[in-house]
């Protein structure tokens, strides 16, 4: 093998996450997920080949870009499919169940009570004519938690713990009638109701001002701390997820580039593209903060054979254009697809 090179991670070891990097076994993991698009006659991959798990209780952030794929990647896992995409390969298990050979009907009593969902808009969630008190109800019922006033006090309860003031009145509301902020805590509280074992976040605090979003960054750490639910937080900002999260995976052109603890990942990162995402956060402790600034944008009409961040990489070489790689450990618990990184951590090394 080259100098420089990786050996690839096999299947099932700790770079997806699994028994090596949490003590047991995974709550949920992902084996080569790929999902595609339509687009005119033909199905164009978007996400390729993706592999991580979720442990017990732990918060699993995915990053990336716009346009990335981590908000396919989520949804997919769970048969959340957008118009005209499939998943063309791999496989979900959850809690040793695999969810991608089961159908709507199978999924209904998973959704909501085991898995729940928290998207980015919460106003296209929230059913404009109903109040929102209501809504939480019928997840209750619907779902056999509870029913009647039993549901309502729940419910009552539950804004109450989402932290949404005078929670008596804010059920007697209609969506329209509640702030941005309000809104989100409302489908929180729906998507907290039937206490699930998995609570996917995508981008949930991005429509907030930065006071709300501290707010409910707090609400989200404490909710999981008390509940001992594990969670899947989709975002792009890494300021977020440094905070929320137990481990941060990136991802670039539909494939996972890097995975590691959060502290390693943001003081020794060896993906060029995951220190030009760090160096955009504003932060000062990091070693390469403020440096190695991300030039160019994500162009995928015109991606190589081999890394797809090559052609914007101040480090690559001919070898990154035409040959793939795939994730390979560097550390303990961290795994990176670069054929440079061994390179970047002897740039890192004191």
């Amino acid at each position: 093998m080259a100098a420089g090179t990786m050996t690839p991670a096999p299947a099932g070891d700790a770079a997806t996450g699994g028994p090596a990097a949490n003590g047991g076994e995974p709550l949920v993991r992902v084996d080569d997920l790929t999902v595609d698009y339509r687009n005119d006659d033909q199905w164009v991959s978007v996400v390729k080949d993706v592999s991580f798990s979720i442990g017990r209780g732990e918060t699993l952030g995915l990053a990336g870009e716009s346009g990335c794929g981590k908000t396919t990647t989520a949804l997919a896992m769970f048969g959340y499919n957008k118009a005209g995409s499939r998943v063309a390969g791999g496989r979900v298990t959850f809690d040793g169940r695999d969810l991608l050979g089961l159908s709507d009907r199978q999924m209904q009593p998973i959704r909501g009570a085991r898995i729940s969902l928290v998207p980015q808009n919460p106003a296209s969630t929230l059913t404009p004519s109903m109040k929102v008190g209501r809504q939480v109800v019928e997840t209750l019922e619907g779902h056999g938690v509870s029913s009647g006033g039993d549901a309502m006090d729940r419910t009552v309860e539950l804004f109450g713990q989402v932290g949404l003031p005078e929670p008596a009145e804010i059920a007697r509301r209609y969506p329209h009638q509640l702030s941005g902020g309000q809104q989100q805590r409302v489908v929180i509280a729906i998507a907290i109701a039937c206490r699930p074992d998995l609570i996917v976040l995508d981008e949930p605090t991005t429509a907030l001002d930065v006071t709300t979003q501290a707010r409910l960054l707090d609400l989200l750490t404490h909710i999981k701390d008390e509940s001992g639910m594990s969670a899947l937080y989709v975002s792009h900002n890494l300021g977020v997820l440094e905070q929320i999260c137990d481990r941060v995976a990136v991802m670039y052109a539909g494939e996972l580039i890097e995975i590691a603890p959060t502290a390693e990942l943001f003081n020794r990162p060896r993906h060029p593209y995951t220190r030009g995402l760090i160096a955009a956060v504003p932060r000062v402790e990091a070693e390469h903060a403020g440096t190695e600034k991300l030039r160019g944008l994500l162009r995928r009409d015109d991606l190589p054979d081999g890394c797809g961040f090559a052609p914007r990489c101040p480090y690559s070489r001919p070898q990154c254009f035409t040959d793939p790689q795939r994730l390979a450990e560097i550390e303990p618990s961290h795994h990176v697809a670069c054929w440079r990184a061994r390179d970047l951590e002897a740039e890192a090394a004191p």
